[in-house]
């Protein structure tokens, strides 16, 4: 079936993305914390419902989602973890008009101001249709009851600019609606859900690239990749051996009181740079690859650079998913997210060391502004222009790279708290800046320190 309807009306898979999650930390009377994940009911409910969504190159959008559960309705207030949505799910009868009408509206493209109409006449294999656009004809919006179902189902397919509407209207209902759907390969929802919230993200993640023939699911313990690669299996199979030692690096190196039991990491890769644009907000076309906090995915595509540039990129933006999770998505200091996240993507290397300063004067002198740099927020370490931005990128780097290959070796090891200082300090304060001092820059003598081993570790490594 999902060859069906690539033939009759799509081109390109457009999977959705992840529900937006809203982090909370949670404790208990031993004093252990976690992460407790909570999300809007709306975007969990649309994010089960929707079985597939495809585009084509004129624009035209083709979505299909199952109306197997009754939708959240405005007079429930709050937020859920996914096991306290499961819980409260109800099905969504087949003669509830009002939960009918009110799953329709979630998912339709425009504003549903007006009531359902039945064609004129019911298509084959099926019991009921009813039509939603009104006089819109920017869209057809369908829900439809198949013979031997008690489950509707919705479609709706936004057409282009130029199209005529009652040719496509034909084309809907002689090729989808009375074509044979429901055969093939195409899942339709249903099914129980898995005990507790990983495994239960793991199948929402799952059923998300289910019915596109071109995307692929691959799971490890704490990891699931979904994927647009169909021609380098090998290197998806490699990425999941990777990625659980790349975390677990990262958390001997970055180590964390949080108990990651119920964290999932999700990783999205789009088989190449007009995929990725294609799906991602304005504000990220300028990245190769971002770590999405509030989405809960990293997210990529292969690059020209083949498959090890992209493994690369991947271990930078896997640290980034780890240290948020390690500090419950409370915004971590640059100078150890980026520092780190780049001291990972080539960790065996001091190289860039020797592209932080032309002379040793030159280190004494940059060295005077690393209390300022270590006091940075996102807006201003992202601040200026590529140039200053890069500079800035190397000085954090080269701050991990100090704090893992040279403060090491200072007598007595003064810095050997430092990480856990900051992420203890997070944790309780919630607040960057109030991080870095308590665990470096509110002491000056050991601020002088730090500074002064940095120059004489760079110096030595020119």
């Amino acid at each position: 079936m999902v060859a069906v309807l690539a033939s009759l009306f799509l081109v390109t898979a457009d999977p959705l993305d992840m529900p937006r999650a809203e982090a909370f930390l949670a404790k208990d009377g031993s004093g252990r914390m976690w992460l407790e994940d909570r999300y809007d009911r709306l975007d969990l409910w649309v994010s089960r419902a929707v079985l597939g969504c495809w585009r084509d190159d004129d624009g035209r959008v083709f979505t299909l989602a199952t109306l197997a559960v009754a939708p959240p309705y405005a007079d429930v207030d709050g937020v859920q973890t996914r096991v306290e949505y499961t819980a409260s799910c109800a099905p969504l009868r087949k003669k509830d008009e009002k939960g009918r009408r009110a799953a329709v509206a979630n998912l339709a493209p425009f504003d549903l101001d007006v009531e359902a109409r039945s064609p004129r006449q019911l298509p084959r294999g099926m019991k009921d249709v009813e039509y939603w656009q009104g006089t819109n004809r920017t869209a057809i919006v369908c829900s439809f009851l198949p013979e031997r179902s008690d489950v509707w189902y919705f479609a709706s397919w936004e057409l282009a600019d130029a199209d005529d509407f009652a040719e496509r209207m034909g084309v809907f209902e002689d090729k989808f609606l009375a074509g044979e759907w429901r055969k093939g390969d195409l899942w339709l929802g249903g099914g129980a859900m898995p005990e507790g919230e990983r495994e239960q993200l793991r199948a929402d993640v799952h059923n998300s690239v289910t019915n596109y023939a071109t995307w692929r699911w691959t799971d490890a313990k704490n990891f699931t990749i979904i994927d647009g690669l169909q021609d380098h299996r090998d290197f998806i199979a490699s990425l999941t051996n990777e990625l659980p030692r790349m975390s677990a690096l990262y958390a001997e190196t970055v180590p964390t009181p949080i108990d990651g039991y119920n964290t999932l990491c999700v990783a999205r890769i789009y088989r190449d740079r007009a995929e990725y644009l294609a799906a991602v907000d304005e504000d990220m076309e300028w990245s190769a690859a971002y770590w999405s906090p509030i989405r809960r995915e990293l997210v990529a595509y292969l690059p020209d650079g083949g498959e090890a540039e992209l493994m690369r990129t991947i271990r930078h933006e896997a640290f980034h998913q780890y240290l948020s999770y390690a500090c419950s998505m409370i915004p971590v200091s640059p100078w150890l997210n980026e520092g780190y996240a780049q001291y990972f993507e080539d960790m065996d290397s001091l190289d860039w060391g020797r592209r932080i300063a032309a002379t040793p004067d030159d280190i004494e002198r940059i060295a005077q502004g690393l209390p300022r740099l270590m006091l940075m927020d996102y807006d201003e370490f992202y601040g200026g222009d590529d140039t200053e931005r890069h500079v800035k990128y190397r000085l954090a780097w080269s701050i991990a790279a100090f704090i893992e290959k040279g403060a090491p070796k200072v007598r007595f090891d003064p810095f050997a708290k430092l990480k856990d200082d900051y992420i203890k300090a997070l944790l309780d304060t919630h607040d960057m800046r109030k991080a870095t001092t308590a665990a470096l820059l509110g002491d000056k003598d050991k601020t002088k320190l730090f500074v002064a081993e940095w120059v004489k570790f760079w110096q030595s490594a020119r």
